[in-house]
Formats: structure tokens, C-alpha cells, sequence
């Protein structure tokens, strides 16, 4: 697409209350998503915090409220009628029928073992169903005061040479990445989402988006780590996950399925590429940021807006994580579908000389279930194939437990089947960049 060069006479970032304003909104967005606060000893942001604070002050509000969204988003496409729109819908639609029934089951006290054991239906409910429920919407205040207030497009203009020059996306991909890091692969998909509905990612570039820079929130990682006994090397974990997940994704933006995505905007309306600007590359940056500030107008409505509109994803993605991410919680541990799925990536593990490498690889096709399956399998495997799939947990992105169902809940027009695809391009990129480091770093 040709490149457009965008020129203000009005220089707004000398108007004191149009930039107060960005400043306060900006500065609480970044102090909910990306400021470290100390609680009780532990570190964690804002934003977490807040959630956190919601489901352990009123456990009972947090459960029935988590229950009656997977109801409600279970029966909602009958009643309005949608889910025989097209193929992808019918079967989401029945799936979220079958989450409505698993957590039924659930708390009815009669469930199976494969439903009502602690790792399998109160683990997707309570560490899935809950937080995301809860995230969604809370975060949806947070994300209004940095994307709809300037803030994104102040940052998007300013990275821009280097997003694009590396990732062949927009410069506002930089603060999503930061954003799903801090907060969850729900906000990052969200967030990408959103730009596209507003036209401002073509269709190649939310997909870019979605499946490369969305990845887990930081308080997975220490779970990872703490749970494949890593914390020793916590500062070269974060490094080495950040550093893959995001060499992957400037791998996988230049091949096939995403490198061939239509770069067209949503419903093929004209779009709002970012613009060159001209002159002092910061005070432009900040005047194209202020600009969209002045657009936006009052705060109370705007926010209000994108809270409900929020939940439009949240009766989406509920009812999923308690039908496929159990499926495949069931298919994992009770069968041996995923050890015959490992001799895919065996002979790659092995020429890797990965210690242990049918487990290696049994966890690595795990990842594409559920991110926390793959190190529940190697939590006794030597300390180099710990670190490795403790990584590619993060690496991989993709998985049919939280990030398809999102994305496919999403406007972001992509096939599950080109996100498969686009997750197994990921596992096998992220075993040949990850183990040399691990050997590198593991003495």
C-alpha cells in the first residue's frame, strides 16, 4: 500500500488541556497494565490486582457471575438466532452447549473424574472461566484510556520504522504485545480486534498480530516456572521466551498462511494506515496522538461503550474454555492420541539431541490444547527439555483452550485450520532457535 505522508498545521500538543487530559488518561492505562506494585511481598500490576481483589473478596459473586455468562453465552445464538450463520459458527455453537453442560455437570457433585478432578473442570473454570470473565471487562475501561484517547497512536507512529522494518506490522502492534504481556491474550486480542473493526490493521496484519504478539501474561510465566522448578534462571527464561516468541513471529509474518492473508481492511472498506509524518519524529508522533485525544470526546460514554461492547467477546469465549479446553484436558490424560501426535516433531527432537526427545515432542503437540499441558509432562524430564518446553509454552501462542476460541470469537477473518498451521510453523521454528540457547545456558 502507498505510503502517505501527513502534515498538521495545528500543533496541539500546545493546547495545556487537550494534552492534561492525554497525559492522565494515558498515565492511568499504563499504570494499570504496565506499572509492577508490590502486594503483600509479591509483585504484580494494577489491573491484576484488581481482579484479583474481585474473586478472593467475593469468591461466590465471582463463581455465579462466571456461571450465568457461560449460560447466557451458550444459549445466546439460538435465541438470536446466529448460529447457523456459517459452518465455523454452527460448530462454536454447539461447542458452547457442551461447555454449558460440562459446567453443569460440574457443579451438579455428580461429575466423572475426567470432568470434576481438580487439574481438569475446577482449573478451567477457576483459573480460566473466572479470570478471563473478570479480565474482559475490567480491562476494557483500561484499554478505552489508552487506544481510544492517543495513546496507541502516539506509540504505533513513534516505533513504526521499527515494527515495520522487522515485523511487518503497524508501530501500535509494540503496545498490544506489552499489553497481553501485562494483562492476558484476551486483551491483546481484543485490542487487535478492536483496530481492525476501526480499520486501522488490514486483515494480514491482525492476523500477523493475533497469532505472534498475543501471547500468555507474565503471571503465567511464573507459574511455568515455578511448576518446571525454574525460577533459578527466571531472568533467562523471560528473556529467552520474549526473545523467541517475538523471533518467531517476524519468521512466520514472511511465509505462508499469514505472508499470503489478503492486506485488505474490514469488509474491504477503505482503512486508516499509519501515516509518515513529517518533521521531529516524537512531536508529530505526539500531535497524531493528541488529534485522535480531541476525536474521542467525553470519557464516561466512550468507556461505557466499549465495557458492554466487551462482553459481546466474553459470552464468546467462556463457554468454550469449559468444552474444548476440557476435551482436550480428557484427550491428554486419559488417552494416547497426543503420544502419537509427539512422532510428528520426534525426528526433530532427536536431531536436535533434546535429552529425552519423544517427551519433548509429546509436550510440544500438548502446547496446541492447552499451554500449561505441555510442562505438566515434563516437570521430571532433565533441566535443558524443562527450559525448552517451559519456553515454547509461551512460544507456541496458540492453543484451542483460550487463543482460538478468542480469536475465532473475534471479526479477524482467519481459518482454524491456517491457525493450525501457523502453530505448528511456530513449535518447529521455536525448537530450532531454543535449544542451542538452552544448551548455552543450562550447564
Amino acid at each position: 500500500m502507498k505510503e502517505k505522508i501527513i502534515h498538521r498545521e495545528e500543533k496541539l500538543y500546545k493546547d495545556p488541556k487537550l494534552l492534561t487530559k492525554f497525559i492522565i488518561l494515558s498515565a492511568i492505562g499504563i499504570f494499570a497494565f504496565f506499572i509492577p506494585i508490590k502486594v503483600d511481598g509479591k509483585s504484580t500490576i494494577p489491573l491484576e490486582y484488581v481482579i484479583s481483589l474481585f474473586i478472593n473478596s467475593l469468591p461466590k459473586v465471582a463463581t455465579a457471575y462466571a456461571f450465568i455468562i457461560i449460560m447466557i453465552g451458550a444459549f445466546r445464538p439460538f435465541v438470536k438466532g446466529t448460529w447457523k450463520t456459517d459452518k465455523v459458527t454452527i460448530i462454536f455453537s454447539f461447542t458452547k452447549l457442551i461447555g454449558a453442560f460440562f459446567t453443569l455437570y460440574l457443579f451438579s457433585g455428580y461429575a466423572p473424574e475426567a470432568v470434576a478432578r481438580d487439574d481438569h473442570g475446577p482449573f478451567l473454570f477457576n483459573s480460566l472461566a473466572i479470570q478471563v470473565g473478570t479480565l474482559i471487562p475490567i480491562s476494557a475501561i483500561f484499554i478505552t484510556f489508552l487506544m481510544d484517547y492517543g495513546f496507541i497512536d502516539f506509540i504505533g507512529n513513534f516505533l513504526r520504522p521499527i515494527m515495520r522494518a522487522i515485523w511487518k506490522t503497524p508501530g501500535r502492534t509494540a503496545v498490544i504485545a506489552v499489553a497481553a504481556f501485562m494483562g492476558s491474550t484476551a486483551v491483546g486480542v481484543m485490542m487487535t480486534d478492536d483496530l481492525y473493526r476501526e480499520r486501522k490493521y488490514t486483515q494480514r496484519e491482525a492476523v500477523a498480530v493475533v497469532t505472534g504478539f498475543t501471547t500468555v501474561a507474565i503471571s503465567f510465566l511464573i507459574v511455568i516456572a515455578n511448576t518446571t522448578d525454574l525460577m533459578e534462571y527466571w531472568g533467562e527464561y523471560v528473556f529467552v521466551s520474549l526473545f523467541v516468541t517475538f523471533a518467531l513471529s517476524a519468521i512466520t509474518v514472511r511465509i505462508p498462511p499469514i505472508s499470503t492473508t489478503p492486506n485488505r481492511y474490514y469488509k474491504d472498506m477503505e482503512g486508516y494506515p499509519e501515516e509518515k509524518l513529517e518533521g521531529n519524529l516524537f512531536m508529530a508522533s505526539l500531535n497524531e496522538g493528541l488529534t485522535l485525544c480531541k476525536e474521542a470526546g467525553s470519557v464516561v460514554p466512550r468507556t461505557t461503550k466499549n465495557v458492554l461492547d466487551s462482553f459481546n467477546l466474553v459470552f464468546e469465549v467462556l463457554p468454550n474454555f469449559m468444552s474444548i479446553g476440557l476435551v482436550a484436558l480428557i484427550i491428554a490424560n486419559y488417552t494416547q492420541v497426543f503420544d502419537y501426535f509427539g512422532y510428528v516433531l520426534y525426528p526433530l527432537t532427536l536431531l536436535l539431541r533434546i535429552p529425552e526427545p519423544l517427551l519433548a515432542a509429546k509436550a510440544a503437540m500438548l502446547g496446541l490444547a492447552e499451554m500449561f499441558l505441555p510442562v505438566m509432562v515434563v516437570t521430571k524430564a532433565p533441566l535443558v527439555t524443562r527450559f525448552i518446553i517451559s519456553v515454547m509454552s509461551v512460544a507456541q501462542v496458540i492453543m484451542f483452550s483460550t487463543t482460538i476460541p478468542t480469536i475465532v470469537a473475534s471479526e479477524i477473518d482467519v481459518s482454524i485450520k491456517d491457525l493450525v498451521i501457523i502453530w505448528f510453523e511456530r513449535t518447529v521454528f521455536c525448537f530450532l532457535i531454543t535449544t542451542p540457547i538452552a544448551f548455552l545456558l543450562i550447564k
